[in-house]
């Protein structure tokens, strides 16, 4: 989905290396910047990589970045405004890009994005087998979970292994399951690239509104969603759960202490839907269990 010549730059990358790779940073005038883990390393024009950003990394020119965000936005820019000033386009791929370049204020409020001089590419992966831990540290499941951790930790990659687990009763019982995939990210957008089982997908839903609707619709016992926090969505889980579903979530922070702080994580624990909240290790190991609360 990016312009011509950066991808042929970026598929000369050795497959080793390509497995790797977690995120694509694009900056105007800036060499390409790969990252795994907690590394950065950069791309030559012949595929090779270096570890400084050097005279011999291929660097992302203006026009670069303009043709590949019209194709990341499915050459409808206009179309998603209303991600772009949240700082992001879901492509139709599941991949998460973030953007930034000038915005527009209205009334204190971002009413638009121009003039986009990076964008940030994360690449989904589905890894069989990453919730493995979890199953063995909380299942069977008897209330819900929030999974916290910060940004690169496997939060996504994680839930997309519950639901297919759960689901299909791979290593458990079968239950009833609804992912509210709001972003397109979970399941790959409306392509339904990444495989989540038996589950019952209500993509581009706000999360406020498809909780709702899958239980009015398909009466699941397991709601699957992704970065909650807003009081719509603690309103929305809290009438999920007093209808009998359990609810496991993922929420943005890179410590307990972090996470306690946080008024959002005060609102959804009030709730009561949670039993537990898992915190994520590193970015190095996805899924990784740092430490469980119980409540």
């Amino acid at each position: 989905m990016l312009c011509n010549e950066l991808s042929q730059t970026l598929l000369k990358i050795s497959d080793s290396k390509k497995s790797m790779i977690q995120e694509i940073r694009l900056r105007c005038s800036k060499p390409i910047a790969l990252t795994s883990g907690k590394e950065t390393f950069f791309v030559c024009r012949d595929g090779s990589i270096i570890y400084s950003p050097g005279t011999r990394a291929v660097k992302c020119l203006k026009h670069h970045i303009f043709d590949s965000f019209r194709s990341l936005c499915g050459y409808s820019v206009y179309s998603r405004q209303s991600e772009i000033t949240d700082g992001y386009i879901t492509a139709s791929n599941g991949s998460r890009i973030g953007v930034c370049g000038t915005a527009n204020i209205k009334n204190n409020e971002i009413i638009s994005v121009t003039d986009i001089t990076s964008m940030n590419i994360r690449i989904p992966r589905q890894i069989t087998g990453v919730s493995n831990e979890l199953f063995v540290k909380l299942f069977p499941i008897n209330g819900g979970i929030l999974i916290a951790g910060a940004p690169t930790t496997g939060k996504t990659t994680l839930l997309r292994d519950i639901a297919v687990n759960v689901s299909t009763g791979n290593g458990c019982r079968i239950m009833r399951t609804a992912v509210i995939d709001e972003r397109g990210e979970l399941s790959g957008g409306n392509k339904g690239k990444i495989d989540l089982g038996l589950s019952d997908i209500f993509t581009g839903y706000p999360k406020s509104v498809g909780i709702m609707q899958s239980i009015r619709s398909f009466s699941p016992q397991l709601i699957i969603c992704d970065e909650v926090g807003t009081d719509k969505d603690a309103e929305a889980i809290m009438k999920g759960a007093n209808a009998g579903a359990y609810i496991i979530a993922t929420i943005h922070a890179g410590s307990v202490d972090e996470l306690v702080r946080r008024p959002q994580t005060k609102k959804l624990i009030s709730t009561g839907a949670f039993k537990s909240i898992v915190m994520l290790d590193s970015s190095d190991k996805p899924g990784k269990i740092k430490e469980i609360i119980r409540f």
